[in-house]
């Protein structure tokens, strides 16, 4: 992307202010958004701002709307100068903003650059006489009708030099001009003879009966001939899917639950239920409440294991195994090798080697 900057200061205006028009225009674009959000309408404000001043924006603009909008003026400036349909120098009355991209340079754009350059000059150059100005612009998106160009707010199309240089003179004399296609087109229908969707009929209704008594023949042959009962009668009478449970999950019917029961009208709780649930002699017994002492539990971490794993009892007295709850102290030793190591003494007198 081109950068773009604004206008030299010796040419900005020493202050802006919308008109009364534009200013009501401006309240009613800024009611559109909640309190806070105000700053959606820069667009349409800048847009307004651009037509009031002569199809640019100065810098006064900017910096008026930025305080309407409540926004720093860096923010309402880079709406300014990213968008190219906003215009930071001066434009002539005309402003022709000519497409040179592909389509239209294949149809002889290049013909109608150099008129320009002939009649106002370099682009982004105002012609002495204030008329007019032009900027190559990307695709405009009227490639069949290539070559063209938009002037202020209209396209003019099917342009060729002859017919270019005569908008250009209407344009300077301020007669008026018809925008569109210039070569008799009306829209962007064949400009040679016309080949196609030529029969009348295509037109007047006929071909749309025609159409509909076909089928009507077609459907009383069907009938006739019996095609119609031949379908139904090779038809599966139950079509099945050729793998209906490939990783499908099938519903079924739930056992006897309390939601099924009161599907079908019944209490969720049958009367058995509230019988054994009354039974005391079924109930579970708090062991700690009959006054039972809860084993102790050692703090260490291992406990009692069986010296005979296969006996399936805990044999406290195993030599290799301490007694629950018993104190480290009270431990007898464990045979794990280290009694068959000397002691080593230390002379604190002798330095280490």
């Amino acid at each position: 992307m081109a950068v773009r900057r604004l206008a030299p200061d010796d040419i900005q205006p020493k202050s802006f202010a919308f008109s009364p028009e534009n200013e009501i225009f401006a309240q009613e674009q800024i009611a559109k958004y909640p309190p806070g959000r105000q700053a959606s309408a820069v667009i349409p404000l800048l847009w307004r701002a651009q037509e009031q001043t002569g199809g640019w924006l100065p810098r006064k603009a900017i910096e008026a709307i930025a305080v309407r909008l409540d926004m720093p003026d860096i923010r309402v400036l880079e709406v300014a100068t990213f968008y190219t349909m906003f215009n930071l120098d001066p434009v002539g009355k005309h402003f022709i903003q000519f497409c040179g991209t592909t389509p239209c340079a294949l149809r002889g754009a290049g013909e109608i650059k150099k008129i320009l350059e002939r009649r106002v000059g370099e682009q982004s150059h105002v012609s002495a006489d204030g008329n007019f100005s032009w900027l190559e612009v990307e695709c405009l998106g009227a490639c069949c009708n290539a070559p063209m160009v938009q002037i202020n707010h209209d396209y003019y199309e099917d342009l060729a030099p002859e017919n270019f240089e005569k908008l250009l003179d209407d344009l300077a004399a301020g007669r008026p001009v018809k925008p569109g296609p210039q070569s008799g087109r009306r829209s962007s229908e064949p400009a040679d003879a016309v080949k196609t969707l030529t029969d009348p009929a295509l037109y007047d209704g006929s071909v749309v009966g025609a159409w509909r008594k076909r089928f009507e023949e077609e459907a009383i042959k069907a009938v006739e001939t019996g095609e119609a009962a031949n379908a139904t009668a090779t038809a599966a009478a139950n079509p099945k899917p050729a793998k209906p449970d490939a990783g499908r999950a099938i519903g079924t019917e739930s056992a006897d639950t309390p939601a099924k029961r009161v599907k079908e009208g019944d209490a969720p709780v049958s009367a058995a239920e509230r019988k054994d649930a009354a039974d005391q002699t079924r109930a579970s017994v708090d062991q700690t409440s009959k006054g039972a002492v809860p084993t102790p539990q050692s703090d260490k971490s291992y406990g009692a294991t069986p010296s005979k794993p296969g006996s399936g009892q805990a044999t406290p007295d195993a030599p290799t195994t301490p007694v629950a709850g018993t104190p480290p102290s009270d431990a007898p030793a464990r045979r794990d090798g280290s009694e068959s190591k000397p002691d080593v003494v230390v002379d604190p007198t002798k330095k280490p080697s």
